[in-house]
Formats: structure tokens, sequence, C-alpha cells
């Protein structure tokens, strides 16, 4: 019999990451993103600022329409920080 996931697994692997708050880490739970894509969106959130739309993942050297595709219901780009008020 395998394992099942907990349900806190079970929500990492299908809530969407945040663009503009995730860590590599979270981004390489990503299929597609290993630690070098990984890197690169952050490099580009960094420099240009948080993602306005998940189309703005376009513009990150090594996503291609096809890995977009893959991840554009894996994804998200809300604006509110991570900090609790």
């Amino acid at each position: 019999m395998l394992p099942t996931p907990s349900s806190a697994q079970a929500e990492q692997i299908t809530a969407p990451v945040n663009l503009n708050t995730a860590t590599a880490s979270e981004l390489e739970q990503l299929p597609g993103v290993g630690p070098v894509l990984a890197e690169n969106i952050i490099q580009h959130r960094n420099k240009y600022g948080p993602f306005a739309r998940p189309e703005h993942l376009l513009l990150v050297k090594g996503i291609s329409n096809r890995l977009f595709k893959q991840l554009s219901d894996k994804i998200s780009v809300s604006t509110s920080s991570r900090s609790a008020p």
C-alpha cells in the first residue's frame, strides 16, 4: 500500500505558487522548473519588480510558451506580503 500525502503536502502541491513571494525552493516544486530557472525568475523579479500578471513570466529567460502553459494553473502573482498583520 502506498503512503498518501499529508494534508499539508497535498495543499503545497495544489496551492498556486506566488511568483512575487516564492523562494527558489518553492519555485523548484513547479514542473519543469529547476535551480537555474528558479534563480532566473528571482533575478527578474528583483530587477524589474513584482510580476503584475502571470503572463509576465514569459519575459524570464528560459520560460517558453509550452512551459508557461504547463505552469499557468499552478502560479499566481498576488502582491500581498507574507507577513501577518
